[in-house]
């Protein structure tokens, strides 16, 4: 038992060395870095949680959590939603469903900075598709300014966002689809189920393990959102989206990397709170084991 727990360690020593280097050493640093004074133009100083209080009364700080929080509740329900909706369909017997599955990638496939600038040119206030098409149909007399107000803003990331990243959450539900028996469903039909009760008595439950995978992925990805917003609004207007990326980045820019890393360290912990939300609270820890 020892000679084989001495091969399973050295077996796993690349792995271990892999994300103690490139994943422990980068957190532990952001969180001594975090306890810092570490501006450029002064000298390096431990402040210890310093930081953290500067934090708790920063009302841009707090602005930053709040539009995290919302987007993150909003843009992974809906692509969620829409994945399961979109995998369903795929998961049937159709015509062309080969090309449909490499079709419904494109999104995904696009580089976030890319579709960023494809959806700013949608929403431009002079002479984008979206204000073209507003004013041609007649439902409305002059150009709508989409990225001119909070709920407007907020509203246009989400559809972005939505329209980039509902392809990933449908190729992974896709997955957990294929691999449900067709023996089961077959039973259900035989057992005269409606086509409603097979889905959340039958389907759901079996691509519950592949649908908290879908569901951790998303949530950690939206809460790291930053290129999106810094490219569609640059967090503004009047920094009603300013995501905690975004925010963290801007005292970083400026010196500033001990407030900058403090709130990086918040992120961090956010997304580790929510995803043991995901697995504990939401009852799929046996689904995930």
């Amino acid at each position: 038992m020892r000679r084989e727990t001495i091969q399973a360690y050295l077996f796993n020593a690349p792995l271990i060395a892999f994300a103690g280097v490139l994943i422990l050493v980068p957190v532990v640093g952001t969180l001594v870095t975090s306890l810092q004074r570490d501006i450029t133009f002064a000298a390096n100083k431990f402040i210890w949680f310093d930081n953290y209080v500067r934090l708790v009364s920063d009302p841009h700080f707090w602005q930053s959590v709040w539009f995290t929080l919302l987007f993150v509740a909003v843009s992974v329900t809906l692509e969620i939603v829409l994945g399961m909706v979109f995998a369903l369909v795929l998961n049937e017997t159709l015509p062309g469903r080969g090309l449909l599955r490499v079709a419904v990638l494109i999104p995904w496939a696009i580089p976030i900075a890319v579709s960023a600038r494809v959806w700013e040119l949608i929403y431009n206030y002079n002479f984008g598709v979206l204000n073209y098409l507003f004013t041609g149909l007649g439902f409305s007399g002059s150009p709508v300014n989409w990225l001119g107000s909070s709920a407007g803003a907020f509203t246009a990331i989400v559809i972005a966002d939505v329209w980039k990243t509902t392809p990933f959450v449908t190729i992974i539900l896709l997955a957990g689809l294929s691999a449900v028996p067709e023996d089961v469903q077959k039973q259900a039909m035989v057992d005269g189920t409606s086509a409603f009760q097979r889905f959340f008595r039958v389907t759901l439950p079996l691509v519950k393990p592949v649908l908290v995978v879908a569901l951790l992925f998303r949530t950690i990805d939206a809460i790291r959102i930053f290129d999106l917003v810094y490219v569609l609004t640059g967090g503004g207007p009047g920094g009603a989206t300013t995501s905690l990326s975004l925010y963290a980045y801007r005292f970083y820019l400026s010196g500033d990397f001990g407030y900058g890393s403090a709130v990086s360290v918040v992120v961090f912990l956010l997304a580790f709170v929510l995803a043991l939300i995901y697995v504990r609270v939401g009852r799929f820890t046996e689904a995930v084991t």
